[in-house]
Parts: C-alpha cells; sequence; structure tokens
C-alpha cells in the first residue's frame, strides 16, 4: 500500500475535509506486532537514504510535522527519526515567537533552520503556526493569512528550486484520543512536565482549528511541498505510514555514492607497502 497516495491533499482533484478521513485508520496491520517487521524495513530504509544523501551532498530533504496538542508530533520525531544519524539532521521546535521575531516578517526565524545540502531538518511545528495560532486567536485578519499563504508557496517554491524535497504531515487525531491523552499525561510522572492550562482550553476552539488546517493544508499542498493527513490515534500507525512516505520519497531521488575523489590503486599499494614495513619491524 502506497500511503503516499493515499493520504495526499490534493485540492486540485477533492478539497481536504478532515471530517473525511479516519483518525483510526490503520490500514492492512490490527496490531502494532503485526505492522513491526514493516516499520524496521521502512527504519532501515530511512537509515540507507540518510547515508546516501549525507555523502552525495546534492540536495536536502526537510520535514514539517503540524498538529493539534497531543498529536503525536514529539513521538514521530522520537520513534521515526531515530532512525537518522544526528550528524545529518537536526530538529527545530518552533514555539510562541519571540519579541525579536516579531519584529520581522513572519518566516525570518525560519529561514536559518532549513537543511544544506546533504542534512535532514525536522520541524516540529514550522512557519504554518503563523496561518494557524494567530488565525485562530484572531491575531491576523483572513487578508493577512491568505497573503501569507502565498508568502509560504513563494518560501517553499525557492527551497524546492535549490535542491530541497519537503514532506509536510499533519497528525490528526480525533477529540476523544487527544483527551484521553491529556489523561494519561496527568497520570505519568515522567509526562506531567507537558501538562498546561492550554491543553483544555484549547479544546474550545477544535472547530476552529479545524477550518484553520484545511484551509492552509488546501492553499500550500501541491507537488513539490505535498501535505500528507496521516490518521495518528494509533502511534505505531502513524510511524509507520510517515517512514514509509520518507523512506519511499527519498528512495525516488535516486541517490548514489560519490565517486573516491583518490586513486584507490595506488592507495592500497601504499597501504600494503606500510603494512608490508610494520610487519617486517616486528619481526626484527
Amino acid at each position: 500500500m502506497d500511503y503516499r497516495k493515499e493520504f495526499v491533499v490534493a485540492p486540485e482533484h477533492k478539497p481536504l475535509r478532515l471530517a473525511d478521513v479516519d483518525p483510526a485508520y490503520k490500514g492492512p496491520h490490527e496490531t502494532h506486532e503485526t505492522a513491526e517487521p514493516e516499520l524496521e524495513h521502512y527504519a532501515e530504509k530511512l537509515r540507507r537514504q540518510q547515508t546516501l544523501l549525507y555523502a552525495e551532498r546534492k540536495r536536502s530533504v526537510l520535514i514539517v510535522l503540524q498538529g493539534l496538542d497531543a498529536g503525536g508530533k514529539d513521538g514521530t520525531v522520537n520513534h521515526v527519526f531515530a532512525a537518522f544519524n544526528a550528524q545529518g539532521a537536526s530538529v527545530t521546535g518552533f514555539k510562541e515567537p519571540t519579541p525579536v521575531e516579531l519584529a520581522h516578517d513572519f518566516l525570518w526565524r525560519i529561514h536559518p533552520h532549513t537543511p544544506p545540502k546533504g542534512w535532514i531538518s525536522i520541524f516540529n511545528r514550522s512557519h504554518y503556526e503563523d496561518v494557524l495560532i494567530t488565525r485562530v486567536h484572531k491575531l491576523i485578519d483572513k487578508a493577512t493569512w491568505t497573503a501569507r499563504y502565498e508568502r509560504i508557496r513563494e518560501f517553499e517554491t525557492g527551497l524546492h528550486e535549490a535542491g530541497t524535497t519537503i514532506l509536510k504531515f499533519f497528525l490528526h487525531i480525533s477529540k476523544e484520543e487527544q483527551l484521553a491523552r491529556f489523561a494519561k499525561r496527568l497520570d505519568d510522572p515522567t509526562r506531567n512536565w507537558k501538562i498546561s492550562e492550554s491543553d483544555y482550553s484549547e479544546r474550545a476552539l477544535w472547530d476552529d482549528y479545524t477550518r484553520a488546517f484545511e484551509d492552509a493544508l488546501n492553499a500550500t499542498s501541491g507537488p513539490h511541498a505535498p501535505w500528507y493527513v496521516i490518521p495518528s490515534n494509533h502511534k505505531w500507525f502513524r510511524d509507520l505510514a510517515v517512514s514509509q512516505i520518507v523512506a519511499d520519497t527519498m528512495e525516488d531521488l535516486k541517490m548514489s555514492f560519490p565517486k573516491p575523489t583518490v586513486d584507490l590503486d595506488d592507495i592500497r599499494r601504499k597501504f600494503h607497502a606500510a603494512a608490508m614495513e610494520e610487519k617486517g619491524a616486528g619481526n626484527r
């Protein structure tokens, strides 16, 4: 099953309605255990593709994670992208803008964290916060968020033209699942620190967030920067779908290891000579 085709937002064919996507969907697998071999397969594929990306250094990858509170952004970073070597990947979380960031245009704080060639950058929240939370809390008007859609499309087009592959994921959970996850945080001392008043106050704005996400995803999903809506009530299925989409997309880049920059035969001769010399010295 190709989750890229199944979960891509393609407004030119059918505008996204989140109500049409079952957040409890889990594909052909019934349990985490039956999905485990596939999860391991894609984790290994991710490791190999990142090695090729890092060695080739011709392009880069940007992964954007968005979702409502408790949607699984941190979990996706921990479980899916743990497959990446930290020497060639970074994770940036975008929280409330600082006063300095607010003094600039909304994309100013994003640019320094985009990936250089050979690198994978993961955004835990992103530039999309400025057409989501700002809209829902009426910090901007419709003319502003509509104009920002255009700025985002231009920004992502520029990244694509510079060699960056962009993959954007909306982690879709139900309102009931969100509440259940909040309850688990209350009962788990290792996750109590994640609890905030806004977890519950923002739930009253669920419908407003739904409309904001639908509009933003429909306005900014395209061939060079697609959005995928990932059913995320089952964490293991979320991990499987995201890892497959990223691994298969990277594989489609047809990357290869670069040719050596030295004469390997010459290096072998030198290595052999050095080994023989050391062996001779050891026998004396």
